[in-house]
């Protein structure tokens, strides 16, 4: 049996008695892209929080490619190759799409090190293929301030793959995005699955219908229920604690 890329296993946090996590249990295979839904406090950002090593949970075990990733700082996680992306974009907005991912590629260079030292010839393919895929190679020079919301999306989005992360976690990507925008994204994260694991958070229903993917739903810090869209839509569990019934609609 193939090791999970991911695993949670009991993971308990704790402020000051409130449970945000609460002997919570979760696996992703390798490849595999899988949504994650849930009420507001149900503990979606606490749970990308403990994976990414931000919060130290009270109990339990989260392991990465069967290794365990609790006291690890930060830093190292990402080195191992956990990439999040947050669901407001972080990108150098007075910097051209090219150079932000320039960087990024470059992983760790400053603007003046790529002036001294210009990327590879391997490296400069790396930045076009990143801005193609991502749907931003017309606007290569184009300073990121001045990109819609949606497109600063996708080059952060760019600039995580950049740095060739085996597990890409993905919060909010399509909250403020026009209907437009939010098809191409779930176009974007389906490819790239596949060759990267992709959890991603969201509460816009119609994308995660888009993505095609397992969905997994958190209510009070713990799993409520998994399955398919459509099997998970009709879970009654789940329209009670999060997507409300007909007739409680205004």
């Amino acid at each position: 049996m193939m090791t999970p890329i991911l695993e949670l296993q009991a993971v308990t946090v704790s402020f000051d008695g409130f449970l945000a996590l609460n002997q919570l249990d979760l696996k992703l295979e390798a490849g595999e892209l899988r949504a994650v839904i849930g009420p507001n406090g149900a503990g979606k950002t606490t749970f990308l929080d403990v994976i990414t090593g931000k919060v130290r949970p009270s109990s339990g075990q989260v392991l990465f490619k069967g290794k365990p990733l609790i006291g690890k700082p930060e830093h190292h996680i990402a080195r191992l190759g956990i990439g999040r992306k947050f669901q407001t974009p972080r990108v150098f907005e007075k910097l051209t799409c090219r150079r932000n991912l320039e960087l990024a590629v470059a992983k760790g260079s400053s603007p003046v090190k790529l002036l001294l030292k210009p990327l590879t010839i391997e490296l400069r393919e790396r930045v076009q293929q990143l801005l193609l895929l991502v749907g931003l190679g017309a606007h290569d020079q184009q300073l990121a301030g001045g990109l819609s919301h949606g497109q600063k999306q996708w080059l952060e989005i760019a600039m995580l793959v950049a740095q060739d992360p085996e597990l890409l976690l993905v919060d909010e990507p399509v909250a403020g995005l026009s209907d437009e925008e939010t098809i191409h994204t779930a176009a974007l994260l389906k490819e790239l699955s596949g060759s990267h694991t992709v959890l991603v958070i969201e509460h816009d229903m119609d994308f995660i219908r888009d993505l095609q993917a397992p969905v997994t739903v958190l209510h009070e810090g713990h799993v409520l229920c998994e399955g398919p869209m459509d099997q998970v839509q009709a879970d009654p569990r789940v329209i009670d604690v999060y997507l409300g019934r007909e007739e409680d609609q205004p």
